[in-house]
């Protein structure tokens, strides 16, 4: 283990493995470090979190959020199987499959009503979550989200077939194998992940590191071929119009204004508050797809007086 590895998991709590299924998975958690917050925030205005990540990232991307948040609360962080140190399973990936293992894993370690803080992908599975599981939700946090239904949208029809036909050459194995190798070596990393980032500054060797060590794990390609198929498509979730007005509980939007992966002007934020009037949509200046990691300092106490208001 190198010492930038080394750096960034001090930073992440009390790392653990858990069997979900009979899959191996990582999780860490870090108790509230008021005492007297943590006996009452089970039942007041301090709930634990629980907090997932997005596509290609893992409980290492929150390494800067964690140890603050727990001034207030407990905080669990989960990889989501298939990503991170969980194991790298064949298995029927979807919003829906990945939301059984976060309420099995709250079923488990949890028990009481969580706030749950998702980014990219992890915003999905958590607005799904908060649809199918209502008792495990007593807030909804979201860091950038995508819309399966939408993005399908954003396809003139004529051009569906021709679409469809090119994602089927792109997604045989051989060609995936080869892209696989390509991504995942530190320096196309680098490259590739300032889609996510508006400030290169903030693409650190710990970011590059945290992000290429699971594809080198045993069984990343064969899984890597299994996510490509899915993410982006309408199989991976539902659409977020649809499930965001049978939600009752208060919901915090964030969005980066930079975003380059779901841009603003494309995305429309917006338009969420008009589904729920439980939502609250904060767009930040100077940030892009992952604001937590970008501006952690910012969207720390936006989190944190969310939720003292609420």
């Amino acid at each position: 283990m190198s010492q930038t590895t080394r750096d960034w998991q001090q930073k992440i709590g009390n790392q653990r493995d858990w069997v979900w299924r009979g899959w191996q998975t990582r999780y860490t958690y870090s108790r509230c470090q008021n005492n007297q917050e943590t006996l009452a925030g089970h039942k007041s205005r301090n709930p634990p979190l629980l907090l997932l990540h997005g596509f290609g990232a893992s409980i290492g991307h929150w390494r800067h959020n964690i140890n603050v948040l727990t001034q207030k609360h407990t905080v669990y962080a989960l990889d989501l199987l298939g990503f991170g140190a969980s194991e790298k399973a064949i298995a029927n990936y979807d919003s829906s499959f990945w939301v059984e293992q976060v309420y099995e894993f709250w079923q488990t370690f949890i028990q009481v009503p969580v706030i749950l803080v998702g980014n990219s992908t992890g915003s999905l599975i958590s607005l799904v979550a908060s649809a199918t599981y209502p008792d495990m939700v007593a807030g909804l946090i979201m860091i950038n989200l995508p819309d399966p239904a939408a993005q399908a949208e954003l396809i003139p029809p004529k051009f569906l077939p021709t679409v469809e036909l090119i994602q089927n050459i792109v997604a045989s194995p051989l060609l995936l194998r080869a892209l696989f190798f390509l991504l995942r070596r530190p320096a196309i990393i680098r490259r590739w992940v300032t889609l996510a980032y508006s400030n290169p500054d903030r693409i650190t060797e710990e970011l590059v590191d945290i992000l290429a060590g699971p594809p080198t794990d045993r069984g990343a390609t064969r899984a890597f071929c299994i996510l490509y198929k899915i993410m982006g498509s309408t199989k991976l979730g539902p659409s977020v119009k649809a499930v965001l007005p049978t939600l009752e509980v208060p919901i915090l939007l964030i969005w980066g204004k930079q975003d380059l992966l779901i841009p603003p002007k494309f995305a429309n934020p917006s338009q969420f508050t008009q589904l729920n009037p439980c939502l609250k949509l904060i767009e930040l200046d100077n940030a892009g797809h992952c604001a937590h990691d970008e501006c952690p300092e910012v969207v720390n106490r936006l989190i944190l007086d969310w939720i003292a208001n609420n």
